[in-house]
């Protein structure tokens, strides 16, 4: 087969070496191969979406739902909406719970300001110099070196040689079954197939990342054709998002910490114009910033959008655990936590947290590397938090101070409450005062996962998560609706699985 080498302009020091089969005649690629790509391409699912919304911002302009809107609203707020000054950089710069891993990636392609570690003379760890720990009182003045030495794969064991399909499926190469992956690729001829060796930079995989937001051929994309990154556009998030098994039975109940939210509704359009929220409620939406990417992917099954990151997601769930370094580093992939000390205290996301314990003087994440003479207590770092260390509200939750109230556009442009801001949304949506009703909806575990999803695959957040249908309703419907839901004065309060506003 033939062989060409593209030149980029890589330091070749920081490239990676990929062997890929195309097909000559629709120009696509059918697979690649390389050992040290698998690991990069599976620490996607560990970022953080403010991280990942960040470097589209500096680098490559992809629209990745309202997150964008989201994290540039963070940034215009008044530094006085925060509970401490750390609270912004924890948002639009949040740590990563895999970071200690990713620390040793051969691409890194998040490693503009990297995450260091801070400890003072007993057991509080800092992700920042400054401060005293409110234990001892002494500075974080020892910062914790971290080992980024290990051999072997980051999440992957040894030097498997897996193949990487164009809508990123990681296959087994295992056999009589390429017979068939031939097949299911639409390779029918393998006189057309060629194979080529690609050199991906850092520049190349934070490509292919936003690539796979929007497209289902992502490598085809960045590898032949060059192609500018397309539109995510909209999807009804409200459709196919199986919350109830990832919920476990759980419905809304009163003793849950639900959230009451104001909604402005268009009558004729059937669209929410806007919100005005308390700080609860912006304080959700910007935890969506802390979430790591395969959070969000667990929670988007059966969820019908552009990209084909779903496609990663589900081979790392179904790859064999031969192929994997440990239990510890898959659940890592399919089951991120929150990095320590990014917890927003109310739980209606239902997403743990990451612990940090110090091990023969090396910090890590993983218990079992924990020796059995000692106790996960014992060696557990407790982590200075940042977003409340200078706020004396020992109640106060979140990373905005309160009670303060805020407009909340449906594509969650979040601004302090602003009149000015809610008129220009109706008059460019083109909605009369005549046309508009509000309605209060309290938003429990179903309606906060129902929004991070409707944030992360369209620009109708609100509407797609609080609204079934946006055409017209029938009398039957209607009076359905009046039965399943509990009534009250002014609205119909969202307690059951439907969510139309009429």
């Amino acid at each position: 087969m033939a062989e060409k080498k593209p030149v980029l302009n890589e330091d070749l020091k920081n490239v990676i070496t990929l062997k890929a089969l195309v097909d000559r005649g629709s120009n696509k690629v059918i697979f690649v191969e390389s050992d040290d790509f698998i690991d990069v391409l599976f620490s996607f699912l560990t970022m953080p979406m403010g991280r990942i919304v960040r470097l589209a911002e500096d680098s490559v302009p992809v629209k990745i739902g309202c997150m964008r809107n989201l994290i540039q609203s963070v940034e215009k707020f008044d530094v006085h909406n925060f509970r401490s000054n750390a609270c912004r950089d924890m948002l639009s710069l949040p740590c990563n719970s895999a970071d200690l891993e990713c620390k040793n990636l051969k691409l890194k392609i998040d490693n503009d300001r990297p995450t260091r570690y801070f400890r003072c003379v007993r057991c509080f760890l800092s992700y920042y110099k400054s401060g005293s720990c409110p234990s001892c009182g002494y500075s974080f003045c020892f910062e914790i070196p971290v080992d980024n030495t290990q051999l072997g794969g980051v999440f992957v064991k040894g030097r498997p040689r897996l193949i990487i399909t164009d809508d990123l499926q990681v296959i087994s190469p295992v056999g009589a079954a390429n017979i068939c992956l031939f097949s299911k690729l639409g390779v029918t001829d393998f006189k057309t197939t060629e194979e080529l060796t690609f050199n991906m930079g850092v520049q190349e995989a934070l490509n292919l990342l936003m690539h796979s937001f929007v497209s289902k051929t992502p490598l085809t994309e960045i590898l032949l054709k060059n192609e500018p990154i397309p539109s995510l556009g909209d999807v009804h998030s409200s459709q196919g998002i199986s919350i109830d098994s990832q919920m476990h039975g759980d419905t809304i109940n009163e003793e849950e910490k639900n959230i009451c939210l104001k909604l402005v509704v268009s009558k004729s359009k059937k669209i929410v114009c806007y919100a005005e929220a308390q700080e609860d409620f912006v304080n959700l939406l910007c935890s969506f910033l802390t979430l790591p990417l395969g959070f969000i992917l667990e929670k988007m099954r059966n969820v019908s959008w552009k990209g084909c990151l779903d496609q990663l997601y589900k081979s790392v769930e179904d790859l064999d655990q031969q192929y994997l370094k440990s239990n510890f580093h898959k659940e890592l992939l399919v089951n991120p936590k929150l990095a320590p000390g990014f917890r927003y205290e109310n739980p209606l996301l239902g997403i743990k947290e990451a612990s940090f314990y110090y091990v023969k003087s090396k910090l890590t994440t993983d218990k079992s590397c924990i020796p059995d003479y000692a106790s996960a207590e014992s060696v557990k770092l407790n982590v200075f938090y940042p977003k409340s260390h200078e706020d004396r509200d020992k109640s106060a939750q979140g990373f905005l101070k309160g009670p303060a109230t805020f407009t909340v556009t449906d594509n969650l442009v979040v601004r302090p409450l602003s009149l000015i801001l809610e008129m220009s949304v109706l008059q460019e949506l083109k909605v009369p005062f005549t046309d508009i009703e509000n309605h209060i909806v309290h938003v429990g575990k179903r309606e906060a996962l129902l929004l991070l999803v409707a944030s992360f695959v369209g620009d109708s957040a609100l509407t797609n998560t609080f609204i079934e249908s946006l055409g017209s309703q029938s009398k039957n419907n209607k009076e359905g609706l009046v039965t399943q839901r509990r009534a009250c004065f002014c609205c119909y309060c969202i307690k059951t699985p439907q969510y139309s506003y009429l």
